[in-house]
């Protein structure tokens, strides 16, 4: 029974080695299983991360795209506004020469030339969107009027713009030039 049982221990051994053996190499996959699913997990949350971003990029690109067509826009609409704001003060020089009384035929004559120019300058600013903010008559706006003076006269409501003392001018829009005006107390 010597042989026997040392061959049953052998046989034991053997199993208990191969059971270890086993076990070791069942440890060894369920390791290298978790690794892979931890690795898995982290190559999916870089994956939503990279998708996030590559939206948020996607989003902020479409933005920069709206506003470059609206700055764009603007300024294909206000284009002319630098050489409005040089011809107007001409205008008024025109106006002003326009309002004054003469008696010499020879500056009728140039006064009617003047006329003529003053028109066709109106009429180009008017094609450019320019337009004259109405002052006397109406409630003063501190948006589009500038008060310069202020005068109290009876049966006229408080903020009604009395007299207009220079034009103001608006392209489409915006203001280029308020208009200065005398405003009732």
């Amino acid at each position: 029974m010597n042989k026997d049982a040392q061959s049953v221990e052998e046989l034991n051994e053997e199993n208990v080695e191969a059971v270890e053996s086993t076990c070791c190499q069942e440890e060894s996959e369920a390791t290298e299983t978790v690794e892979t699913i931890s690795e898995t997990e982290s190559l999916k949350q870089q994956i939503e991360e990279l998708k996030d971003q590559l939206l948020r990029n996607a989003a902020e690109l479409e933005n920069f795209k709206r506003r470059m067509n609206e700055e764009r826009a603007r300024e294909v609409k206000y284009r002319s506004q630098s050489i409005v704001t040089n011809i107007i003060p001409a205008i008024d020089n025109f106006e002003r020469a326009l309002s004054s009384t003469v008696e010499d035929e020879n500056t009728k004559t140039f006064l009617t030339g003047f006329k003529m120019i003053h028109a066709q300058l109106v009429d180009a600013l008017k094609q450019e969107g320019v337009e004259v903010i109405v002052a006397e008559g109406v409630a003063f706006d501190p948006t589009v009027h500038q008060a310069v003076m202020q005068e109290a006269v009876e049966g006229v409501e408080s903020g009604m713009v009395l007299q207009e003392l220079q034009k103001g001018y608006k392209l489409k829009d915006r203001v280029i030039r308020p208009s200065m005006v005398k405003v009732s107390e």
